[in-house]
């Protein structure tokens, strides 16, 4: 069984609300589930979301909507997706965050595929970074998962659930998924109100003729409108892992 977790929360220190905001006719985390139902591979879709009553309108959307949900832990993602797993005993996880909009199926089951072919323990397009923010993709097995549910004790392993993975070569199998064109400077994510005004702009020029519109898309788009791509720029990629590792600190157990 092959199990997509996408996590989504409320709570954002820089676009608050932003997973329910709308792109096109559907909200953001909706564009992704979508999205991710493309995928060849995958079995079973969860939201993880929390347990904070803030995030009871995901929990809403979701139950009116048909999408399975859980709630965990609000800052220990690591353990929110472990909890969500136990339940199910997946043999492999993809791990999806709700601020992707335009996650590209096609890329998901790149990954999927390299991953079970390698008989990787994790593999990812995030180890070394060559696609565009905003296609992160990630896939490692149950195990895996359950070893750095055990090990991890620094603050920005529990909050973002791989880096120990990533981290630890000489305990699991890591397969990395390079683009054979380096895309890493071009921003498709959504973090801030520069993202979501990029967003729009892509979704009013590509949406209505194909909503899943994919990366190769995308990018011819940025070619013909480069004015586009401006919008953001000027936005640090990974910002949030990175506060998280200056802000870094042992957990008490």
């Amino acid at each position: 069984m092959i199990l997509a977790i996408i996590q989504a929360r409320m709570g954002s220190s820089r676009l608050p609300n932003k997973v329910l905001k709308y792109l096109g006719d559907k909200t953001v985390l909706e564009n992704v589930l979508v999205r991710v139902l493309r995928s060849k591979y995958i079995d079973e879709i969860f939201v993880a979301t929390t347990v904070d009553k803030n995030n009871l309108p995901i929990i809403s959307f979701c139950a009116l909507n048909g999408y399975r949900v859980f709630c965990g832990s609000e800052d220990d993602v690591l353990d929110r997706f472990y909890q969500l797993a136990k339940l199910l005993k997946p043999k492999h996880i993809v791990r999806i965050t709700s601020d992707c909009p335009v996650i590209d199926p096609q890329i998901i089951d790149l990954i999927i595929e390299n991953h079970l072919n390698s008989n990787s323990d994790y593999t990812s397009n995030t180890i070394e970074d060559s696609f565009p923010d905003g296609m992160d993709t990630e896939v490692f097995t149950y195990n895996a998962l359950e070893e750095a549910w055990k090990k991890s004790e620094l603050l920005s392993e529990r909050e973002h659930v791989t880096p120990y993975l990533k981290k630890h070569k000489e305990l699991f199998k890591l397969n990395s998924i390079v683009s054979k064109t380096n895309y890493s400077n071009k921003r498709w994510t959504l973090d801030t109100e520069l993202d979501f005004q990029f967003l729009q702009s892509i979704f009013s020029e590509l949406y209505t003729e194909n909503p899943i519109f994919g990366m190769n898309e995308i990018l011819n788009l940025l070619i013909e409108s480069p004015d586009i791509e401006m919008i953001n720029s000027s936005i640090i990629r990974n910002e949030g892992y990175l506060k998280s590792l200056r802000e870094d600190k042992k957990l008490n157990k």
